[in-house]
Formats: C-alpha cells, structure tokens, sequence
C-alpha cells in the first residue's frame, strides 16, 4: 500500500485511535486479515466471523509487526475503532486508488473470471507494473483487500467481481470505480440464489452501468443477453468473440492434437496465430476477452498473440495438468464447478484423452436452486456423448443424479459408478488406474474434490485424503 500515517488513515474512514502513542507512525506494509500474513508495518484488519473473531488476534497481530489495527472496538493495543470494518475498509482501498489514479480493470462473469483475470494481467504485465488478485478474491473484502497493494508503481489495477445477489456489481464498483469493464458471459452460476438467467443478466450489467463516459464496456459478441448490456452503459463498447462484427475476433479455431486451444487473433490492427498452453477450448473466449482488454491499453496484435501462447495457470486446482511417473494424467479443475464450467471441462478431457482412457471424476454442484437435477442429469450425459470412458460421481445425492444421467444416456452400467466420499473415490481409481491414463476431477469448491488429485499425485503409496 502507499505509505499512509495512522492520523490519515483515521481521517480517510472516519475512526477513533485508541492505544496509539504516536499518530505519525506509517503503514508501509500490506493491508491484510490473517494474523499470520502480518509483515513489518501491515495494518491489520480485525473482521468477527462467525467462528473466528480477528479482533481476538489483534495482540499477536502487533507483536508480529503490524503498525495498527483496524477494528470495530479497543483492542489494548494500537488501533483505528470504527463503527463499520468492512465499510472503513472499502473507504480506505477507494481514497487509496483515487490518490493514484492508475488503471481499473473490472471483470464478471458467470463462468472463467479467475482464469480470464490471469490472462489480463499477464499481458498487462508486459506493459508495466499490474496487481491482481491471488485466486478469487472477488468480494467485499477480497476486493479492496487487492486495491490496497497499489503503490505509486502500479500502472493497472485488475479486479475480479463476483456476485450472488442483484448489487453486489454495483456495491464493488462503488468501492474501486473501473475505467475498463469487462462482462464474459451470462450462464448459471449461483441461478438458484438469482431465480433465473435474465436476473444473472441484470446482475452482471452492474459492471458496464459503472462505468464512466470515458470508459470501455468490453463485450462478449457471442453471448445475447452480455451483447444487449451495450444499451446499459454510456461508456464505448468493445466486442470480442467469434463472431463477424466483434471488433478483437478469433478466427480458424481449433484444438491441438492435446487439447489445447488455437485460433487466429484479430484486433483493429491487425491479426497473429495463438496456441495456448492452457487446455480446453473454453479458453479461446477467456484469451480473446483477455486480448481485447489489452488492445484497449495499448499492446500490439504481436504482442498479444505472444502473451497468449505463453501464459500459464496462476491459480491452483484450475485445469492443473499433473503427470504422474508412470504416464497417468491428472486435470485438477476441481476449485469450482457450475454447469457451463463442468460441460467445458468435459470437452476439455475428451480431446486431451484421445486415444486414451479417459476418467470424469465429478461431484456435486453448489447452488443451482430448483434446476439442480436437470443440471446434473445433463452433465451426466454429456460425458457418455463425449465417449468418457468412466464417469466417478462423488457424493450424495447429487452425485446420483449425475450417475443416473449417464445411465438412462447411454446404458453405461459398469463404466459409471456412484461413490460416497473423496476418499473412496482414491480408493477406487488407485486399484484401478493403469499408465495413459487421463484423470479429470471437478466440483464446487465445498465437495473438497482437490484432495482426490492431491492423494493420488502424491510420491507415498498412502494419500489418505483428510480435512473434509
């Protein structure tokens, strides 16, 4: 963060010190919420949870190094008391940007923000200085909590937006204001909490009602309901996609003999081939929405095409590609899963596998209200469609269903099977396993489906999965 006193901080959100011998002292170090993550100078963020109160390792926090605590009451040592945490907290990370005026990129979506955002900053790293989120931190604290690492170095700031509920766009855009908004898609995400595609739609164009008249609403072409977001926004509209009239285009799009993405790049000034090193052809929208980002803020269709084809995962348990010694493959995409996600991973596992044997190990997911078990039955059959060779549903109920979708698709009998937990599912395919082949694990994050990957990468013959 920039250096800030502790008296202008308690100017910026309107707090009371208490403990604080000497209001000139600096925070110079990061802004965080874990006692653990305390460097010299930090300010420490006292949140009470429902299991753990921060306000209890206020002293440890201190004693680590942190110059003050932000807190909603006297702690006996240093702090800033207010009234709202969460409130101060999005009022500092706001002053904060204002002061420093660089770039805000925002992004949402209903599927591929985390991937997409990983993307945009490896190309905007290229130009100068960018600070992003680790993994998702896309709420109300995970935002401004990113915001608060730029220094006056930082030339973009990307952000990750996410939402369960009609405001939440419009709540963190109000904390950290975007310059360039991006919307990716509109799907079923969290439709159980929405009640319907259109209220998603509504949701999501928080983002591009946002934006300033200066601004940039990038748009996905390909996808009706973010395209018609275009008349909710006074800020100019970029398009990117597949589509004819998108103005940063992807042409000629395939997939490699791996799986992994290609496609010729257009942008207004010109075009380049990119083949990725990601996998799945889901990542094509991702890159091109990625590549539209950086044509707005001054990259080359060359320099692009380049960052493509180069960039990486930075986010764990995201089609993490592993290969085992003796020649099994594991794709641990096993952070989260809706439908639109879990159909992109399917696809992704059918062209890697090619010639191999091929394992769907699924489990449940979250959220998805009264359209769950249609959900789940058509993932179900979907992986008999795409010739999976065996489909591990892994749960309760479900996992049944996506069982009972294969079934009734395709008759599979004995190439699906329906386990209890991760742990039988390492049971199973330990005993079961041979060298070639292609392993997918996929879940909503609460399933805890990582594990299963993590147990059977591991170098000891035991990988007992623990902690869920």
């Amino acid at each position: 963060m920039i250096a800030l006193t502790l008296a202008e901080i308690a100017e910026i959100v309107g707090g009371q010190s208490h403990d604080i011998p000497d209001a000139a002292v600096t925070v110079s170090g990061p802004v965080v919420i874990d006692s653990r993550q305390v460097q010299q100078g930090s300010l420490f963020v006292a949140f009470a949870g429902e299991r753990v109160d921060g306000h209890d390792y206020a002293q440890r926090a201190v004693e680590a190094g942190a110059a003050a605590v932000l807190a909603a009451r006297p702690v006996g040592v240093p702090a800033i008391v207010v009234d709202d945490v969460m409130a101060a907290l999005g009022t500092l990370a706001r002053t904060v940007v204002e002061r420093l005026g660089t770039t805000v990129v925002a992004l949402t979506g209903s599927a591929g923000k985390t991937s997409t955002k990983d993307l945009i900053a490896q190309l905007l790293e290229r130009k100068g200085p960018t600070v992003f989120p680790a993994g998702n931190l896309n709420n109300e604290i995970g935002l401004p909590l990113t915001a608060l690492r730029a220094t006056e170095k930082t030339e973009h700031l990307v952000l990750e937006m996410g939402a369960r509920y009609i405001g939440d766009i419009r709540y963190l855009t109000g904390l950290v204001p975007p310059r360039i908004g991006l919307v990716l898609n509109v799907g079923t995400a969290h439709i159980g909490e929405f009640g319907g595609r259109e209220q998603i739609a509504i949701a999501k164009g928080e983002m591009v009602e946002a934006l300033p008249e200066d601004g940039v609403a990038v748009l996905n072409a390909d996808d009706p309901l973010v395209l018609a977001m275009s008349s909710r926004t006074k800020a100019r509209v970029l398009l990117f996609g597949e589509a004819a009239d998108a103005d940063v285009r992807g042409e000629k799009v395939r997939l490699t003999d791996d799986g992994r993405p290609a496609f010729t790049l257009h942008t207004p000034t010109g075009c380049s081939d990119v083949t990725m090193r990601l996998y799945g052809e889901h990542h094509v929208s991702n890159a091109l929405a990625a590549a539209a980002v950086a044509h707005e803020l001054g990259l080359s269709v060359d320099e692009i095409a380049v960052a493509l084809s180069e960039a990486g995962t930075l986010s764990r348990w995201r089609m993490e590609v592993t290969e085992r010694p003796d020649g099994v493959t594991f794709v641990n995409d096993a952070y989260n899963a809706n439908p639109e996600s879990m159909r992109a991973a399917l696809r992704a596992l059918a062209a890697m596998g090619k010639g191999r044997r091929t394992w769907a190990v699924l489990g449940p997911m979250a959220e998805l209200g009264d359209a769950s078990l249609a959900e789940h039955d058509a993932v179900g059959r979907l992986a008999v469609r795409l010739n999976v060779s065996k489909l591990v549903a892994v749960g309760g109920r479900e996992a049944s269903w996506l069982q009972l979708g294969a079934y009734n698709e395709g008759s599979w009998g004995e190439e699906s099977v329906h386990v209890s937990d991760a742990q039988a599912a390492v049971d199973l395919l330990r005993s079961e396993l041979r060298a070639g082949d292609v392993v997918l694990v996929k879940a909503s994050r609460s399933a805890g489906l990582e594990q299963v990957a993590q147990a059977l990468l591991e170098n000891s013959t035991e990988g007992e999965v623990t902690g869920r």
